[in-house]
């Protein structure tokens, strides 16, 4: 034991805080459990939690460049553990004239749904170490550290930043094909430094047909292929809003004329959809900022339709309305009426149904669409994402929706570092927004819908959404392509698919029958059938939990069903050997072993 960590020990043991300097590492972890690079740096004795379903907890409290946790000293074994970067704000309670045995320590404000509330005993002065530690480590956006995300050395069979090739992805779609090609013209992000370094573009545009395009788009976002319908060329494009101006007075002919190469890759397509995420009075707004929206006269051939997807602003405080009723309290009196005047439901279904309109205009109308909002990178990536996920039954495998989260949300320019606020302390910032935790609910909805569609279980998407906000893994850090090639996240962190693919069996779906689902998928966005997700968003109350694990459930079943498909696949060996020892009677006498007067038939169906 080395002379720091006994140093350590005696501090703790007369209830003093430690705290460890920037340049030390402590070997000591007591009864935390550690990854490969995470450093304890503070702790604290005699630390109260204040449970809002079973009352105070009086234990240890740890912080490392990772996270929080809590331990009872008590037993049954009791712990609370939070990585810092769901912390979203941190704040004093009480101070020195505070009375009262628990009205001195700290509130924190989780972006996972959680609240959780610390007592500390003045006489230690633990708080202050505590509290400068978090803030520290919960926002190294604000303070210069660096995320956890550089620090974590754990090793993984499975390398996640190969999931992913741009190219290799477009040419799963049938690139390039006589109407579609792939153009490298964004390779230095300079015609659009929120876009992919490849963009898949009409064959019949040329490099400054482009150019001229991206100019007349907000930021630059020009429309550009997201999917190819393999069977009769259908498209799915994404774009920003045109910058027409007020009262859609400023044309562009180049654009104009891209949206008409659009329509002709498909021959079979006489009009194109174009279909605009927002309310149409907001679109009517937006005018007045140099934006706007397509008209039918200026656009020939072409049909405008208005989603009616509300605003960044609108879904915040939604979901600020949804915490409120499910944590730490449930008002069972008035929950529908509460659940009610959240409208988060309602905005689910809007957006799912957005989603279900794509689908069926490309599958069943075979008709090209485009796709945007505003900028192009919230709205316009939920839609694509989840119409593509309808559409292609690649995107409901593990590896699939991988790549789907890589190419519409991550490649598209989704600014996940701003709208979740990683490692950001100005909590009150108007760009915070749970757009993609919308996206992740609907995918959710869509598994009740069709529980056999789909080789990822709830788990996976639990997970996906908790790293989201831990900055454990380097997937979702920074806001576009362009800033994760500059910091080179794909050499210094881990991805979060590496993790997963190598905890693969944790993931999957034990009901996946992906023989059944080779088609289109509609589900049905009405309030009948959608649900509130309480598995993500009340998990945190023991009175919601289930008596039995699903994780372990789920583990049971998917053995369970891999025995029988293993005994099946035995039949079916048996059957065709059987078949393969049969001798074609030579006789006309002889009777058929298909002849109307036999009973056997040897097929698969049959087992």
């Amino acid at each position: 034991m080395t002379a720091e960590t006994k140093k350590l020990q005696s501090q703790l043991s007369r209830g003093e805080s430690t705290a460890l300097d920037d340049d030390k590492e402590s070997s000591y972890s007591g009864e935390l459990p550690q990854l490969k690079g995470e450093k304890l740096q503070a702790q604290a004795k005699d630390v109260t939690y204040l449970c809002p379903f079973s009352g105070p907890v009086r234990g240890h409290l740890y912080v490392t460049n990772y996270r929080l946790f809590f331990k009872a000293d008590d037993d049954p074994p009791f712990s609370v553990e939070v990585p810092l970067c769901t912390i979203f704000r941190i704040e004093k309670i009480g101070g020195t004239t505070s009375r009262g045995e628990n009205a001195y320590g700290l509130e924190i404000s989780c972006k996972d749904m959680r609240n959780l509330r610390f007592a500390h005993k003045q006489e230690n002065h633990s708080r202050r170490v505590v509290y400068d530690r978090l803030m520290q480590y919960a926002f190294p956006a604000s303070t210069g550290k660096p995320f956890f995300a550089f620090s974590l050395k754990e090793e993984y069979e499975n390398n996640g930043w190969e999931v992913f090739d741009c190219e290799s992805e477009f040419q799963r779609q049938g690139l390039p094909t006589d109407c579609w090609h792939i153009t490298k013209i964004n390779e230095r992000y300079e015609l659009c430094d929120t876009y992919p370094a490849l963009l898949g573009v009409p064959s019949s545009v040329t490099d400054e047909d482009i150019k001229k395009v991206a100019l007349f788009r907000s930021r630059g976002r020009l429309p550009v292929l997201s999917w190819l319908h393999p069977n009769n060329n259908a498209s799915i494009t994404r774009a920003s809003q045109p910058t027409a101006g007020l009262l859609n007075k400023t044309r562009n002919k180049d654009d104009e004329k891209y949206f008409q190469a659009i329509l002709d890759a498909n021959p079979q397509c006489h009009k194109l959809l174009i279909m605009d995420a927002r309310p149409r009075i907001n679109a009517f707004a937006n005018q007045a900022k140099g934006g706007g929206y397509e008209t039918e006269e200026n656009y020939q051939n072409t049909e405008v339709i208005f989603l009616d997807i509300a605003n960044i602003h609108v879904m915040r405080e939604s979901l600020r309305k949804l915490k409120d009723i499910c944590f730490p309290t449930i008002d069972d009196a008035h929950w529908l009426t509460n659940l009610e005047n959240t409208h988060w439901l309602d905005y689910i279904k809007i957006i799912l149904a957005g989603a279900v309109r794509i689908a069926d205009a490309v599958d069943r109308c075979r008709t090209s669409v485009v796709v945007h909002c505003s900028d192009g990178w919230d709205r316009t990536s939920q839609l694509t994402a989840l119409a593509m996920l309808l559409l292609d039954p690649y995107y409901r495998s593990i590896t699939g929706f991988e790549v789907l989260i890589e190419k519409e949300w991550l490649s598209f320019g989704h600014k996940f570092s701003q709208r979740y606020g990683h490692g950001d302390k100005n909590y009150a910032d108007d760009q915070r927004s749970p757009v993609f935790l919308q996206f992740i609910d609907c995918v959710w909805q869509v598994t009740r819908q069709f529980p056999c569609a789909f080789e990822f279980n709830e788990t996976f998407l639990i997970t996906v959404l908790d790293h989201l906000y831990s900055c454990m893994f380097g997937t979702f850090l920074h806001n576009c392509e362009a800033q994760r090639e500059k910091d080179e996240l794909k050499v210094k962190t881990n991805s979060l698919w590496s993790y997963i693919n190598s905890n693969i069996l944790e993931f999957k779906n034990p009901l996946y029958a992906p023989y059944l689902h080779q088609h289109v998928l509609f589900p049905v966005p009405s309030m009948r059938r959608l649900e509130l997700w309480t598995h993500y968003y009340i998990r945190w109350n023991p009175r919601m939990q289930a008596q039995e694990s699903e994780e372990q459930r789920n583990r049971e079943l998917y053995f369970l069903c891999e025995q029988l498909r293993g005994k099946c696949d035995k039949l079916q060996q048996e059957i065709d050997s059987r078949m393969t020892d049969l001798e074609v009677p030579s006789s006309p006498d002889a009777v058929s072993v298909h002849s109307s007067n036999s009973n056997t038939q040897w097929t698969a169906s049959a087992v």
